[in-house]
C-alpha cells in the first residue's frame, strides 16, 4: 500500500507529507517563472486549489480506508504526524518573507503582484486549517503553534471563537458559523465573519472575568494571538518598507475568506436533534458534512472527516474516521468551494442532498429565517408545522 512502512497501520503515512506543498506554494511561483518564463505561475496558489486538485480528486477518488480501534493509541503517540504539521509553519513564513521581497521590489508588474499576493492568501487560509488542527490540542506548546500560524492571515480569535464557540454551537441557528439552507455564500460570509468576532470577544471576555483578569493582559488569548499579526507584519514592514502592507492584507483577508467558505460548505443546512427538555442534543456525526476525497484529505490533514471531527474534537487528523452516518458531500472541498461561489449552482447540487439526508422532511434542516416560509411553503408545509 503507497505510503505504508513496516509496522505501520497508516497506508497514507508518507502521503502526509504532501500537505507541505500548501505552503510551498508561496516558495514555488518566482522558480516556475524563472524556468518557463509564463508569469501566470504567480497564481499557482489559486490554480492548484481550484483547478488541480479538484481534477486530481475526480481521478483518484475516494479513500476509502479507516484507521482500526486498536491502533487508535498507536497513530495517536506517533510523533511523525505533529512534525508534519509543525513543519508547515517555517515554509509558510519563509513563503511570505520571499513575497514581501517582491512586492517591495519592481522587477513584478502589479498584477503579478496581486498574483502572487492571492497565492499567499490560499497558503494563509490553509495555514489556518493548521492552527486549526494545533488548536485542539492539549499540549501547551502546540496551542501557542497555532498562534503562531493563524498570525499571517491576522484572524486569531478564530483560536478562540472555533474551540469555545463554534464546537459547542455547531449546527443550531446560534452557530454564525453554520451556514443555513436557503442563505447564499454571500449573505454567509458577512454574518459569520461578523458574528465570529463577536463571539469571540464575548467568550475571551468572560473567561478572563471568571478568572478575575482584565480584558488587557498578557492572559487574553485574542491579543495574544493579534499581537503576533502585528509585530509579523511590522517587521515585514520594518525590513521592506511600507508598500508591502497592502499585499499583506489582501493575502490576510483572502486567507480568511477562504477559511470561512470552508465553513459555509461544512454544515450547509444541517440542525442538531433537540432531547425531550429542548436542549441541543450533543453533536453527532449527522450534522457535518464530509468528504473522503483523498487527494483534498491529505492537503488538508483529513479537515473533509469533519463529521468524526466534531463528534470526536480531540482526536488528532490521523485517526479521524469516515462513517455512513454521516451526510456525504458530491466532491471534495476544493470542487465544493467553487460551487459555492455560484448560488443557483450550489442550491441545485446541495439542496436535494439536504433533503435526502432528512429523508425528504425540510422542517429537520436549519433554514434562512427570512427565507423559512417560503421554503416550506414550497415543499407543502406550513411555519407552524
Amino acid at each position: 500500500m503507497i505510503g505504508k512502512r513496516s509496522g505501520s497501520p497508516d497506508p497514507k503515512r508518507h502521503l502526509w507529507m504532501l500537505g507541505l506543498i500548501a505552503p510551498g506554494c508561496a516558495l514555488l511561483p518566482s522558480q516556475l517563472v524563472l524556468w518557463t518564463k509564463f508569469t501566470v505561475f504567480w497564481w499557482i496558489g489559486p490554480i492548484i486549489v481550484l483547478i488541480v486538485i479538484p481534477v486530481l480528486d475526480w481521478v483518484v477518488g475516494e479513500d476509502g480506508s479507516n484507521p482500526r480501534d486498536e491502533d487508535y493509541e498507536l497513530l495517536s503517540g506517533d510523533r511523525f504526524y505533529r512534525w508534519c504539521t509543525y513543519m508547515f509553519l517555517p515554509i509558510q513564513l519563509v513563503g511570505l518573507i520571499i513575497a514581501s521581497f517582491m512586492w517591495a521590489g519592481h522587477d513584478l508588474s502589479t498584477i503579478n503582484k496581486l498574483g502572487l499576493a492571492a497565492t499567499l492568501g490560499f497558503v494563509s487560509g490553509i495555514g489556518i486549517n493548521a492552527a486549526h488542527e494545533l488548536g485542539h490540542r492539549v499540549e501547551h506548546i502546540e496551542r501557542w503553534l497555532s498562534k503562531i500560524a493563524l498570525a499571517q492571515s491576522g484572524y486569531g480569535h478564530f483560536f478562540v471563537e472555533h474551540n469555545r464557540g463554534h464546537h459547542v454551537r455547531v449546527a443550531t441557528p446560534e452557530d454564525p458559523a453554520s451556514a443555513r439552507m436557503g442563505e447564499s455564500l454571500w449573505e454567509f460570509l458577512p454574518r459569520s465573519v461578523i458574528g465570529g468576532f463577536r463571539s469571540a470577544i464575548a467568550l475571551e471576555g468572560d473567561r478572563l472575568r471568571r478568572k478575575g483578569q482584565r480584558w488587557f493582559s498578557v492572559h487574553n488569548h485574542i491579543l495574544q494571538a493579534w499581537s503576533m499579526t502585528v509585530v509579523l507584519f511590522g517587521a515585514l514592514a520594518a525590513v521592506f518598507g511600507l508598500a508591502v502592507l497592502p499585499y499583506l492584507l489582501l493575502q490576510a483577508v483572502i486567507g480568511a475568506a477562504l477559511l470561512e467558505t470552508v465553513n459555509y460548505v461544512e454544515h450547509y443546512g444541517l440542525l442538531r436533534s433537540r432531547r425531550p427538555n429542548g436542549a441541543w442534543a450533543r453533536c453527532s456525526p449527522r450534522d457535518s458534512w464530509n468528504s473522503d476525497r483523498l487527494v483534498t484529505n491529505i492537503f488538508l490533514f483529513h479537515l473533509q472527516r469533519h463529521s468524526d471531527h466534531h463528534a470526536n474534537p480531540g482526536r488528532r487528523y490521523q485517526t479521524l474516521r469516515s462513517t455512513q452516518e454521516s451526510p456525504q458531500l458530491p466532491a471534495g472541498y476544493a470542487t465544493m468551494i467553487l460551487l459555492a461561489g455560484i448560488p443557483p449552482l450550489w442550491r441545485y447540487v446541495m439542496d436535494d442532498r439536504l433533503l435526502q439526508h432528512y429523508e425528504g422532511d425540510v422542517s429537520q434542516a436549519n433554514i434562512q429565517p427570512r427565507k423559512r416560509q417560503r421554503i416550506l411553503a414550497s415543499h407543502g408545509l406550513t411555519a407552524a408545522a
